[in-house]
């Protein structure tokens, strides 16, 4: 992978550095995804650990593989696999590709590098390198005065996330000072420096992938960035902040404690209710999708909650179903929000657009992209036999056995977690009615959705593998999850089918789940059967003869393609009801008055409050704070060696207290 990001830097004498990159990193991550596959498929669950003499002078850099890093590196190579081979072809439309290429391959390293370390340095070291090259790949179009403000909100997020992490492992080395995860493992912490530890990394891990109210740089950074770019950032670099998560919360912190899950769990669902809400307000394609990912987020948070509510309870069955939810959900995310990504570049290559009231009609104009996209919508809604649906069943599973618990906060809990879970799961299914709908039904509503040609094969092949899997996943779940059992195992103790789960490949019925079953297979043959049969019958028995007649216009005769149900109209009505609190609206409706010839104007104004609640007051307390630093550069020298006197004796006392 870096001899590919050299490869890109060199592009200046490499003519063809473009189709080498992309082309060299499809295949370097498809047999990277393809090893880790023929792992997960057999036992798993050997770890296998490499140290390297490089690092700093009494640490070497300490890697490792197992159950829980191979499942995190099968979704990031998969979905690097498909971006690459998206990226061959779509890098010939770019205005500048060669911005891209030499921190492709290095931002798909960077991940790799994370999953697998196995010491704070390494893991910090990585991190830091995913996010750098992550930034140089969001200001490849840095000409746009709002790609550089999304890269410097970006930037500042990503060394907020770590700093907190790196303070969190130093918590978690404690006095013995050991960085290794083996040495973290061997010292466990008390409750109180655990849950401090515990709390940082929520806040570095989260603000990474994008947890409310820490998700504002990510629906500016990730539609800034090229289309296959955008579907590694939503797609994988989100979820290798899950794994950092889940190796912290569930692997070094040691036994955790339940009112870190119940934490963790209503953070996920407000974070799903409030992502899918923007996303619907969304009228700009890409935006739109980073909202959603952001909802996806959530709810895998929800299932990492309910698994460390259900550990430190003692009930590691349902522990392993809420566990085995949330990884599927990481696999599943990143094979339909690559869909949806690569079809916004599809359109956006084929149009030049991406407000979705510009678009339209493109069913008819590009018929392969709209199936997929279709494939895609479907499995994000969460709508059987897809993959998506899967992981949201037994999400719920896990909810509604929630009442088994002893605490009354957590029952009572519980069933406001499913009451939101389910809130987001409907507003999603909305949500891309509405883009599907809007973008790819009706007429055109611009020259250039009228003027819209199918892609090429290449990108078509990208679109259409992750389509093909998340029917696959879909039908047959029971592939995927024992994949991740293993992980299952090493995180919360027991698989979600070590207490007697049945059903073969055919029907999903894990032990945990008590007597609920669900078949994958069972509900793609009835829905097909059916299809099948309603065809038939109305071939059989429908009238064959042409009616035609005028559509109703609301009284125009000859409505033209802009009269047609837009955007904004199709999330009026949510808008209205939640806009004031969540979303800051505020309609302005001038009209004139009878006689005048000027025109009516309708304009809206939306405003994450997370900016002037949260964001807005911390940029004016740092800049009291170093207005008031900036002051000690006037210090004479008698006050500096008083300062440093000071500081000595808080040092020396903070650390007598912590013997």
């Amino acid at each position: 992978m870096l001899l590919l990001g050299i490869v890109g830097m060199a592009r200046s004498w490499l003519g063809r550095a473009h189709e080498v990159v992309h082309g060299g990193m499809a295949l370097v991550c498809g047999a990277a995804a393809l090893t880790v596959l023929v792992r997960l498929a057999g036992d798993g669950t050997d770890a296998e650990t490499l140290a390297l003499p490089v690092g700093l002078p009494w640490l070497r850099a300490n890697l490792r593989l197992d159950a829980l890093s191979a499942v995190f590196l099968l979704a990031v190579n998969l979905v690097g696999c498909l971006a690459a081979l998206f990226g061959w072809s779509y890098a010939r439309h770019e205005a500048e590709p060669g911005r891209v290429l030499p921190f492709f391959p290095l931002f798909i390293a960077g991940m790799n590098l994370v999953l697998v370390a196995d010491d704070a340095f390494v893991f910090l070291m990585a991190w830091e390198f995913m996010s750098l090259s992550s930034w140089l790949l969001v200001l490849a179009s840095h000409r746009e005065e709002e790609t550089r403000r999304a890269a410097y909100v970006y930037l500042v997020m990503a060394s907020f996330g770590t700093a907190c992490l790196l303070l969190a492992f130093g918590i978690l080395a404690g006095q013995a000072g050991g960085y290794g995860f083996e040495a973290i493992r061997a010292h466990p912490l008390g409750a109180v420096p655990a849950s401090f530890a515990a709390l940082l990394v929520l806040l570095g891990a989260g603000s990474k992938a994008g947890l409310v109210p820490l998700h504002v740089w990510l629906p500016l950074a990730h539609p800034a960035a090229p289309s296959h770019v955008s579907a590694l950032m939503s797609g994988v670099m989100t979820k290798v902040a899950i794994y950092g998560l889940i190796r912290v919360l569930f692997d070094l912190v040691g036994e955790p404690l339940w009112w870190w899950g119940a934490v963790l769990a209503v953070l996920g669902a407000i974070t799903a209710v409030v992502g899918v809400l923007y996303a619907l307000m969304q009228d700009d394609v890409k935006k739109l999708l980073a909202y959603s990912t952001v909802e996806n987020i959530g709810v895998i948070v929800i299932g990492l909650g309910l698994a460390l509510v259900f550990k430190a309870s003692g009930v590691p069955a349902l522990a392993a179903l809420a566990m085995t939810a949330a990884m599927l959900h990481v696999l599943n995310h990143g094979l339909f929000k690559s869909i949806l990504f690569f079809g916004a570049g599809a359109v956006l290559t084929a149009t030049g657009e991406r407000d979705l009231d510009r678009l339209g009609g493109l069913i008819h104009r590009m018929p392969a992209t709209a199936l997929f996209c279709l494939v895609g919508a479907a499995a994000i809604s969460a709508l059987p036999p897809l993959n998506g649906f899967v992981a949201e069943w037994m999400l719920f599973q896990a909810v509604l056995n929630g009442p088994l618990l002893e605490q009354w906060e957590l029952k009572i809990g519980f069933a406001v977690i499913g009451a939101l879970l389910a809130l987001s799961a409907a507003l999603a299914a909305a949500c891309f009615v509405r883009f599907y709908g809007i973008a790819f039904l009706g007429r055109p509503r611009s020259p250039g959705a009228g003027q819209a040609r199918e892609v090429d094969a290449v990108m078509l092949s990208a679109i259409a593998v992750p389509a093909v899997l998340c029917v696959v996943v879909g039908v047959l779940p029971k592939l995927a999850i024992a994949m991740i059992e293993p992980a299952n195992r090493l995180t919360t103790g027991e698989g979600m089918f070590d207490a007697g789960g049945h059903g073969g490949w055919v029907w999903l019925a894990p032990a945990s789940a008590f007597g609920n079953s669900y078949s994958g297979f069972m509900m793609f043959m009835t829905i097909l059967i059916l299809t099948i049969l309603a065809v038939f019958m109305i071939h059989r028995y429908a009238s064959n003869r042409v009616r035609r007649s005028i559509p109703w216009a609301c009284g125009f005769t000859d409505p033209a393609p802009l009269g047609q149900y837009s955007a904004s109209s199709f999330a009026q009505p949510l808008r209205r009801v939640f806009g004031g609190q969540i979303f800051g609206a505020r309609e302005v409706v001038d009209m004139p008055a009878p006689g005048e010839t000027r025109p009516a104007r309708f304009t809206l104004e939306m405003r994450d409050p997370a900016w002037d609640r949260l964001f807005t007051p911390v940029v004016r307390l740092v800049g009291w704070l170093a207005d008031r630093i900036e002051g000690l550069q006037f210090l004479t020298i008698r006050q500096y060696l008083s300062l440093m006197f000071f500081a000595l004796v808080v040092l020396l006392v903070m650390v007598a207290v912590s013997q």
